[in-house]
């Protein structure tokens, strides 16, 4: 099984290279993401990636795009790669299954975040005070409880390249209190409709981030959507609050790193080939589950 870490494409101008994502600019209004195979943990790229990754989040975030088409509208123009531009075509090795070609937008600098459940950095704040982002929640929950309904709590990525939770006042303040309670409404809503069907299939759908961005005057869901990457996805018939959820995201990643000396700081340790594969299969999993094919 062939797996990509990174993308060569000397035709295009290269304008950012991500913790997963190669991001070339196509003339002045159009971009090319391509999804590559690399798995991030604690803000580090690790040594071994993970096969299908790549071809996972994108396909997956055409299925989301889709599916959402009637709730917002998306950057996306075409992720065939036989209707890319002519000098891309020789590059269709790197780019079939794992690229997107999107509509440049100026992206809103908040993370949209949804949460239905109290778990992750939520869960820590709550212990500590009783709140998310300032958002007082009901006394006596438990870890992975289900809220009484989701909430909106945006993220900023700070200097460090951490994304720091932020109130909803904040957040006004970098983005304007419109535009903002747009993106609440927007995310709001999205996940409801997402939660619903995952949870039709099998998944339950604790949390997902979303990021917007301005494409002329409209406002466009953008990057990567509702993926094991930027989403908690945890099997309905195993889900018992209290602690830790198995999972379909890459928690099963930072558990085993949990369990080495690593000082979570780069470079990041190499992945033992029973880890690889049991990631692969998760992510492979969630595609199949929630679109009914297989990859």
């Amino acid at each position: 099984m062939t797996t990509i870490t990174q993308t060569t494409i000397p035709d295009l101008p290269l304008i950012a290279r991500g913790k997963v994502r190669d991001v070339y600019a196509v003339g002045e209004d159009k971009l090319l993401m391509v999804a590559t195979d690399r798995i991030s943990a604690f803000d580090c790229v690790l040594g071994s990636p993970i096969p299908d990754k790549g071809r996972v989040l994108t396909q997956l975030s055409l299925f989301w795009f889709d599916f959402l088409k009637d709730v917002v509208p998306n950057h996306l123009l075409t992720a065939d790669v036989s209707e890319y531009p002519a000098s891309l075509r020789p590059y269709a090795d790197q780019l079939e299954g794992r690229s997107m070609l999107v509509k440049r937008a100026q992206m809103v600098q908040i993370e949209c975040v949804a949460r239905g459940y109290i778990v992750g950095s939520g869960w820590k704040e709550y212990k500590a005070g009783g709140t998310v982002c300032g958002i007082p929640l009901p006394a006596g929950l438990l870890e992975c409880d289900r809220l009484p309904e989701p909430i909106f709590t945006p993220a900023f990525k700070a200097q460090s390249g951490h994304d720091e939770n932020i109130s909803f006042e904040a957040a006004a303040k970098i983005a304007g209190q419109d535009v903002v309670t747009r993106l609440r409404d927007l995310t709001l809503a999205i996940y409801s409709k997402a939660a619903d069907y995952a949870l039709q299939h099998g998944i339950i759908l604790a949390d997902t981030k979303f990021e917007f961005g301005f494409v002329g005057d409209t406002l466009v869901l953008g990057d990567e959507v509702l993926t094991p990457d930027s989403s908690r996805f945890w099997p309905a018939d195993q889900y018992k609050p209290g602690g830790a959820q198995p999972s379909y995201d890459k928690q099963f990643v930072r558990d085993y790193l949990e369990t080495l000396s690593w000082n979570k700081q780069p470079p990041a340790p190499a992945l033992p080939a029973d880890v690889v594969e049991k990631t692969s299969a998760k992510y492979r999993e969630a595609y199949s589950r929630l679109t009914g094919k297989t990859l």
